[in-house]
């Protein structure tokens, strides 16, 4: 099935400046948010703490959770609905009390306030700040292992140059995510490592798609041009590359829109890192074969 022609001639190398300055905007944006918000917002698994989830029978005030929590010493806790008004999401920085006990404890606080028969107990989870920090520095070698395997990978099925212009775009990627993710003050956590690696595998598997076809028509060129081949391989591959991504986003984003709040950040890194990896497919790492092919000639 094909959605567009492959005798398409779009010039996606004659919009490389336009493609550079909206990259790097992107991600300069995204820096600065993190900069400015004194770094990534991590959940409980990196930053450790202890999780209540309450549940209510009527959408309850904020400010009155709070000052029930004052009275056991829990009033600078992050307080924030989980879904719908009803459901109430606790965050303690940390806490020495057993699971069951701490959630007791925030339940009985808000007697005084709200009927206790009304309020239900979801779930109560705790992390030790020293397994956050574990947890923390293996997420980030997972991620620094899928990308060195991603390099020996290509660098033996292509050549180097086609591995440094895979993790170019990756980088790109996950910066922009990453940036995307401080911006709508969305939280960092294991199952978000877990996106960032499927979109890392994802947009590798398309951008090697491009590749492949890259290589097979530098075989018979001709008089064309490098940036000519790039483009000619860029159309005969598009169809493909937005079949592939538009059912993928379809899926994605009926997760984000009826998945719950589970999964609802895991379904919105993965819908930025999906539209994300596409572009940068025909983009990034193209424009890098490119700018290494001129270095080589000078």
């Amino acid at each position: 099935m094909k959605l567009i022609n492959s005798e398409t001639h779009f010039d996606f190398m004659g919009k490389i400046k336009i493609a550079m300055t909206v990259s790097g905007l992107m991600i300069l944006i995204g820096l600065a948010s993190i900069l400015l918000s004194g770094g990534l917002k991590y959940g409980i698994d990196f930053s450790g703490g202890t999780l209540v989830q309450l549940q209510f029978k009527t959408p309850p005030d904020i400010n009155v959770i709070r000052d029930g929590l004052r009275t056991i010493g829990l009033g600078e806790s992050t307080i924030q609905e989980f879904g719908t008004e009803r459901d109430i999401l606790i965050r303690v920085p940390s806490s020495e009390e057993k699971l069951k006990a701490i959630g007791s404890q925030v339940r009985d606080s808000l007697g005084e306030h709200f009927n206790k028969a009304d309020i239900t107990i979801e779930r109560v989870e705790m992390v030790g700040p020293k397994v956050g920090s574990d947890l923390r520095e293996k997420a980030l070698l997972s991620i620094l292992y899928a990308i060195i395997g991603i390099v020996i990978y290509i660098s033996w099925r292509f050549e180097l140059q086609y591995a440094i212009a895979a993790i170019i775009a990756l980088i790109h990627d996950v910066l922009v995510t990453m940036g995307a993710f401080s911006i709508f003050d969305k939280e960092f956590t294991l199952v978000i490592v877990a996106a960032f690696l499927t979109i890392i595998g994802y947009s590798l598997n398309d951008t090697i798609v491009i590749f492949d076809r890259i290589r097979e028509n530098l075989r018979r060129k001709g008089k064309s041009t490098l940036t000519q081949v790039i483009n000619a391989s860029i159309n005969q591959t598009l169809s493909r590359t937005l079949l592939t991504s538009g059912t993928t986003l379809l899926v994605v984003m009926a997760l984000f829109l009826f998945g719950g709040e589970i999964i609802h950040d895991f379904s919105f890194a993965l819908l930025i890192g999906i539209f994300v990896g596409t572009y940068s497919s025909i983009f990034i790492a193209s424009v890098f074969l490119v700018f290494w092919a001129s270095r080589a000639r000078a």
